[in-house]
């Protein structure tokens, strides 16, 4: 069978050549899930087990703890740490170009507007607004003033 062609039936898991059934077996992938065993994935996502949480997140502490903030908060939003290690590895790659210096700037401005992607990440970069000063918070400042506004007291005199 090596270099001849196959037809594989991809929901159940037989293969087929020249119309007769050459191997079977059962899917052990459910239709859109992640495999999760190392013989069930493919081959270039079998090159990302080496690659562990723990990995990332020193790799990140050597850059910064905006940079470890940020790999912890891209590890959680995802349903499987795997699934973010793309993104990791490229937003960790961009301290090569950068530096790790402006890595770190770039990585606390993108905690402070909640752009957790590499995209983001990388644009802070490109356009220098890492090198720019984050905006401060005002706190404690007045609302606006106006005639139509009810303000605090009005809700206070309101019962359930």
């Amino acid at each position: 069978m090596i270099k001849k062609s196959q037809r594989p039936q991809y929901d159940s898991g037989m293969l087929f050549h020249r119309g007769k059934r050459v191997a079977s077996h059962l899917r052990k992938v459910p239709k859109g899930r992640h495999a999760t065993i190392k013989e069930h994935m493919p081959l270039r996502h079998q090159k990302n087990l080496e690659w562990t949480p723990d990995r990332f997140k020193r790799w990140a502490a050597k850059i910064g703890k905006e940079t470890v903030m940020l790999t912890e908060l891209i590890l959680l939003n995802r349903a499987h740490p795997q699934q973010a290690y793309r993104t990791l590895l490229g937003i960790l790659r961009l301290g090569k170009a950068y530096g790790n210096s402006r890595l770190e700037a770039a990585c606390s401005r993108a905690l402070y507007i909640n752009a957790l992607s590499y995209k983001s990440i990388e644009s802070i970069l490109k356009n220098g607004l890492d090198q720019k000063p984050l905006p401060e918070k005002s706190p404690g400042k007045d609302p606006v003033k106006h005639k139509n506004i009810r303000g605090t007291n009005y809700f206070k005199s309101i019962t359930h």
